[in-house]
Parts: C-alpha cells; structure tokens; sequence
C-alpha cells in the first residue's frame, strides 16, 4: 500500500504577500527576496542594468516589470545605489 506523502503544513511553500506575484515569474521575485527588494520603493533605488543583471530578469521580465512601475508611477533610479 502507497503511504500518504501529504506535508504535516501544507501551507509552507506559499508566499504571503510576496512583491510582484502575478506580475513576474518566481526566479525573478526570489532573486528580489535575495536582494532583500520587497517593495516599489525599494527596487526604484536600484539602476534597471542592476535588476537586469540578476538571475531571472530576462527581456520579457524587465517590459513586464518596467510596465508595473510605470502604472504606479514609480521608476528606476539612473544613477544606481
């Protein structure tokens, strides 16, 4: 007989409010997390060619993400940090 291979909290993979979830796909929100990037305010300190660099910001992530900001009229700092 198979045994049951349920996790004890099936609940522990789940992110509560992760930043950007819907917007840009997991490698990119955890290399965010990595970075300890959780909010607009936050990644708007960043240059775009720093975001680009981390893993997971491809072409595609960037105009999605590049996209959010501007609907929330927040945007890239030139200089970088």
């Amino acid at each position: 007989m198979a045994k049951c291979l349920r996790s004890v909290n099936p609940d522990h993979h789940v992110e509560k409010n992760d930043f950007l979830e819907g917007t840009i796909a997991m490698p990119a929100r955890r290399a965010l997390r990595k970075e300890k990037i959780d909010s607009l305010d936050k990644l708007s300190a960043y240059s775009e060619k720093e975001i680009s660099n981390l893993h997971g910001f491809g072409k595609n992530t960037m105009l999605k993400l590049k996209k959010y900001m501007e609907e929330h009229h927040v945007f890239f700092d030139h200089d970088g940090i």
